[in-house]
């Protein structure tokens, strides 16, 4: 892997976690330490920037559904702005960076421009999720794979190309990222394909955060739930043959 400090113009893309900052592995803490830029997510803000230099600069890029957010062509032109500068620069992602967030059209834009660059694995919501709530992503005898799907395409929809067989397999835990406007159409494609109504369902909202909010469902409550809410802040989606008995 390149080494950063051999590097002038560096980029680390370094996940957050879900937002607390206990979540950080050493090596994403050491390069916000480090770091002379911060691009950082609205959902990777917050006590998590505390670790950033007093000197660095702090630029806020996130996006959030419905709200003004920069734009990717935007994030992409900073990052490299920077490091061609000779700056080291930290793109800071809520969650795993590899996991629905992006992180392919960055990587695409520092190759292109000749910048290094690595990558800091982080804990994923799914996982903190299900440790906040204090269950397993997998059980032995009942849940032998797990699945992580977004619940939007890049208009906002219901993806079309859905494997609706995978995804209502009751044997499986589905982990919904960016699902809760289109759960609804989602819980009657997966009745339809066989999934029963009410499997194990968990709704998990600002994980590690002081407002957290876990809620034990089952798939047509949360239907019936995310139907009659308004969505305002990013959520976790969780159903399958869930450990809720334990």
């Amino acid at each position: 892997m390149p080494d950063p400090a051999a590097n002038p113009g560096f980029v680390s893309l370094v996940s957050a976690g879900p937002g607390d900052p206990e979540l950080l592995t050493l090596k994403a803490a050491r390069r916000l330490a480090e770091a002379q830029v911060v691009l950082y997510d609205d959902l990777a803000s917050g006590p998590v920037l505390d670790h950033a230099s007093p000197q660095a600069e702090l630029i806020a890029v996130g996006k959030r559904a419905g709200r003004p957010s920069a734009r990717q062509d935007h994030v992409n032109a900073l990052l490299v702005e920077h490091a061609r500068a000779g700056l080291r620069v930290v793109r800071l992602k809520s969650g795993d960076a590899g996991v629905f967030g992006r992180l392919e059209e960055e990587l695409a834009a520092l190759a292109a421009a000749g910048i290094p660059f690595e990558i800091v694995p982080g804990v994923t919501s799914a996982s903190a999720a299900a440790a906040a709530a204090g269950i397993p992503l997998t059980r032995r005898l009942t849940a032998r794979r797990v699945q992580f799907i977004t619940g939007a395409d890049v208009t906002g929809q219901l993806p079309g190309d859905i494997n609706w067989a995978a995804i209502a397999d009751p044997a499986v835990t589905t982990v919904v990222f960016m699902g809760q406007r289109s759960f609804p159409e989602l819980a009657a494609g997966l009745r339809a394909h066989g999934l029963p109504g009410d499997t194990p369902a968990l709704f998990a909202q600002s994980v590690g955060h002081p407002d957290q909010r876990l809620v034990r469902t089952t798939v047509d409550g949360l239907a019936r739930m995310m139907q009659a809410a308004e969505v305002s802040q990013p959520g976790l989606i969780m159903y399958g043959p869930l450990a809720f008995d334990i």
